[in-house]
């Protein structure tokens, strides 16, 4: 037996115990007989120790390794260790070091030692190397989050009980997770919640807002105590974000509140203030990330609240737990902005660190810019830690995704393009963490099915330039392991490689929006493709998420008048999207015939791969069918009787690409449970509800309806006659019903929606053009300058469940209040009007048009506060009324855009 003695420090910190630890089993395993000792060796006396020998340290505070530096025996070939990095050094006297900038660079110094002895058999000889992360900070994001909302609670509110949420207590399922997050190197885990506060701490004086019982309370401070030690152990440090301003239901319902606050409040500041100081004080150690938007007004209230509660409370809770450090703190650049608060609270609070979204809530491509760009450009040259959001992935659920060239390129785009020093990755099915969303039983943990996920993020996390020939090399040989040749390593790599280039480039073209209201696997509908408009776009998709390219009623005006195209065009990416489709289909095959084990697996890897192959197929063919609509659109110039060739050519565009989502809906039907991991009313497209539609199963009657009604009105084109759509031009359109109120605001009035009507109670901006349904509403005014300055909240009784009209100007100045969005704000349709009824409803004097929104609230005394910036009340209405959503600047119910091709 070989003998060898492992040394560390005395007193040494958890977590370089814990690399000696798996430094002794790898030797071990090996066959070394292994003497662990902690002591205080000196560079004159461990010669002493007979035999090969291993010490372990921080060179920041051992004395051997700083006397082994000073005389020149210890000497780095490259940068000396520091904070994570480490040197692993062959030196004379049977002497192998580990040399740690941190106690964190020791353990991953031992982990990296431990590799290299499982791969030898041996201790190596001769080392000589020394390696360092390039981002600070490198982890995943979990959520205490569940699928789907609990009345009478709101979006993200869930306390922490085991009934909700049993993987929380599952210490194996833990141990696994950290065990992972080691092996990657991870040093961060971030836990989501809406208010963990009234789960994890109880107040003297405010003894309701504890929203677990006190056996659940007891458990949870164990669990959570438990988790972090065991992090802290493998040098991982654990971060609890939380929204604001949200508070607890039954605090909420003692104090008569809505349990999401806009702005602070003498009582909320208060609670808040005394909750974060006690969360500090009990778990010291654990970090804090704060999201001052949803539901909080962040521009109007984020430097107060964040400054004079957040940042106090902090340190109401650091002076009583008198820890030797002060753990960084988190802002997260969402719907505010950032560049405010962190002014004001640098010199309050320095150790401020920053966090924004990568592309979205989507992955679309590793050459972000445009304002985003600039956002973490900003906040990266800030000289603290900026990390970038990998964040809810809703264009790849539910399909596995292992690309690491791809990612490598994210990697190296999130370092060079945006500044960031480290990294936030969410799970590829987030809101039902830890379990997968395939149809099997028992279910597929996450942290099994998408290994190479968090694998590749985290690999080029720790370092993204490494050689594209050497990373192909490793990645066939890791994937080798798992389905038992080097054949079916290297073909399977090319599937994931493929396969993993297809959604990205099928959302940034054709998608609505990067953010989690679409769930792309599902489809579009022709509405979706050829009047995007309608369904409310979001910008930032194509101007900050997507290279240079062109949207497809763009490239189609260019293709009819005969202009040069820029960038991305719709077929070029439909072209790449079938063949990489095909590549994935074709190394799936190459592989079937070299796989030995992980047999399973492999087929569900297979059938994730045909899905995206049909998905693939389904989107090219409907959105031929769209350029085609489009073309008819801006050819034949309202002559509808005219071009029928091409509203043929697309409905057989159409019944191909259904035939493609039969297929996908029957396989799937086999393999997955659901398509979206979230499944509440925020998701929108391609159909509005992500439980009721939430499989592809579900939709395709939709998209076959879409199929029957396009022939439908052909059909009647080809007669002579006119679809009802076009008959229905000359309907009357028919006043909205109003019903009474009662304002209570002194500085605000109401008045006569008219033309001539002044809209504000100061300056004479009047009504120029009104649409039929407004005209003779009692409309409320109230001064420009307080709401584009600081705000105006209007308090209403209403005797009634109602619906309170809003208009939003058409312009993204300041000095306009903005409509809600739900990539902001995932509250932002909880009383409906997410998008207009009225579209350009108003028309004002030299001002931009107003499209109007129709919130519901019920019967009582309400509080319109809606934040800083000028808008516009324009009536209280019948709640049960139907309104007909139309444009109203073309007054033809938008018959130009063609939606009614294609329904009833």
């Amino acid at each position: 037996m070989r003998a060898i003695t492992v040394a560390l420090a005395p007193d040494a910190a958890p977590r370089v115990a814990y690399g000696v630890r798996k430094l002794r089993e790898a030797l071990e395993t090996c066959g070394y007989t292994v003497h662990v000792e902690e002591v205080a060796w000196t560079w004159d006396g461990y010669r002493e120790v007979p035999g090969t020998k291993i010490y372990a340290g921080n060179r920041k505070e051992s004395p051997l390794l700083q006397e082994l530096e000073t005389r020149d025996v210890l000497l780095y070939h490259t940068p000396a260790p520091e904070e994570e990095g480490f040197y692993l050094a062959s030196l004379p006297g049977g002497l192998t070091a580990v040399s740690g900038g941190s106690d964190s660079g020791v353990l991953y110094g031992c982990l990296e030692l431990a590799r290299r002895i499982f791969a030898a058999g041996r201790l190596p000889d001769d080392l000589a190397y020394g390696d360092a992360p390039q981002m600070k900070l490198r982890g995943p994001a979990i959520g205490l989050q569940k699928t789907t909302v609990e009345p009478p609670r709101l979006t993200y509110e869930y306390p922490v009980t085991p009934g909700r949420f049993p993987w929380f207590y599952d210490r194996g399922l833990w141990t696994d997770f950290l065990d992972m997050m080691l092996e990657e190197r991870c040093n961060v885990v971030y836990l989501w919640s809406g208010h963990p506060f009234s789960s994890f701490v109880k107040l003297d004086d405010y003894p309701e807002a504890l929203e677990v019982t006190e056996e659940e309370f007891l458990l949870n401070t164990e669990t959570f105590r438990w988790i972090t030690e065991e992090a802290d152990r493998r040098g991982i440090w654990v971060v609890l974000k939380f929204y604001n301003i949200h508070i607890p239901l039954p605090f909420a319902e003692k104090h008569g509140l809505k349990q999401h606050q806009p702005k602070p409040l003498p009582l909320t500041a208060d609670y808040y203030r005394k909750s974060i100081a006690a969360f500090v004080s009990t778990y010291p150690n654990v970090g804090l990330m704060v999201c001052l938007g949803e539901a909080l007004q962040g521009q109007i209230y984020g430097v107060e609240w964040f400054t004079e509660t957040i940042l106090a409370g902090l340190l109401d809770g650091l002076a009583r737990s008198q820890v030797k450090e002060k753990p960084p703190i988190i802002l997260r650049s969402h719907a505010i902005e950032p560049m405010k608060v962190i002014e004001a609270a640098l010199p309050l609070y320095p150790r401020l660190f920053t966090e924004a979204k990568y592309n979205g809530e989507s992955l679309t491509t590793f050459t972000p810019r445009g304002k985003w760009q600039e956002t973490h450009n900003k906040l990266g040259s800030l000289g603290s830690i900026h990390i970038v959001n990998v964040h809810i992935l809703a264009n790849l659920e539910p399909f596995r995704f292992g690309a690491p060239a791809f990612i490598q390129r994210c990697m190296q785009a999130a370092r060079y393009r945006l500044g960031s020093n480290g990294l936030h990755l969410y799970p590829l099915f987030f809101w039902d963490w830890p379990y997968s969303p395939d149809k099997v039983q028992p279910r597929l943990r996450q942290l099994d099915r998408d290994w190479i996920w968090f694998a590749a993020w985290f690999r080029y996390a720790w370092n993204a330039d490494r050689d594209p020939e050497a990373e192909r090399a490793y990645w066939s040989g890791q994937l080798a392991k798992r389905y038992g040749s080097r054949e079916a390593g290297e073909a399977l790599l090319d599937a994931y490689e493929a396969s993993g280039a297809c959604a990205p480039k099928l959302l940034r073209r054709f998608g609505i929006t990067e953010g989690n209201r679409q769930t792309m696997s599902l489809g579009m509908t022709m509405s979706q493709l050829t009047n995007p408009e309608r369904h409310m776009p979001w910008p930032d998709l194509w101007e900050s998420q997507s290279p240079q390219g062109e949207r497809l009623e763009a490239y189609v005006q260019r293709e009819v008048r005969g202009e040069p195209h820029l960038g991305e065009t719709p077929p070029e990416i439909l072209e790449a999207c079938l063949r990489h489709a095909e590549e994935a289909a074709d190394a799936i095959e190459r592989a079937r015939r070299h796989v030995n084990d992980s047999r399973e697996e492999f087929e569900r890897l297979a059938d994730d791969v045909a899905a995206i192959r049909l998905m693939v197929r389904s989107y090219a063919c409907k959105v031929r069918a769209a350029i085609r609509v489009l073309t008819y659109k801006h050819t034949v110039q309202g002559d509808y009787f005219q071009r029928l060739d091409l509203l043929e050519s697309a409905a057989e565009l159409l019944e191909e690409s259904l035939g493609y989502y039969r297929e996908l809906a029957q396989l799937t039907a086999r393999t997955y449970s659901f398509a979206n991991s979230m499944q509440t009313p925020q998701r929108k497209v391609p159909v509005r509800g992500g439980l009721e539609y939430g499989h592809w199963q579900a939709c395709l009657p939709v998209y076959e309806a879409e199929l029957e009604h396009l022939r439908q009105h052909i059909g009647e084109l080809t007669r002579g006659d006119l679809p009802q759509a076009l008959r229905s031009l000359e309907e009357a359109i028919t006043a909205y019903r109003e019903v009474p109120f009662t304002l209570l605001t002194k500085d605000a009035e109401v008045y006569r929606v008219t033309k001539e009507a002044c809209v504000f109670t100061d300056g004479d901006i009047h009504i120029v053009g009104c649409a039929e349904e407004l005209d003779g509403l009692t409309g409320i005014r109230f001064s420009q300058m307080a709401a584009g300055r600081e705000g105006v909240a209007v308090e209403l009784e209403l005797p009634q469940p109602s619906k309170v009209l809003i208009g939003y100007f058409n312009s993204k100045d300041e000095q306009w209040l903005q409509a809600p969005s739900l990539e902001e704000n995932t509250h932002a349709d909880d009383q409906g009007g997410y998008a207009p009824v009225l579209r350009k409803g108003l028309r004002l004097y030299a001002y931009p048009s107003v499209n109007v929104h129709a919130f519901r609230f019920g019967a009582g005394r309400h509080t319109i506060d809606l934040g800083r910036g000028a808008y516009l009340i324009l009536g209280v209405i019948a709640e049960d009324q139907v309104l007909r959503a139309r444009d109203v600047e073309h007054k033809n119910n938008g018959v130009d855009t063609l939606d009614w091709l294609y329904e009833a």
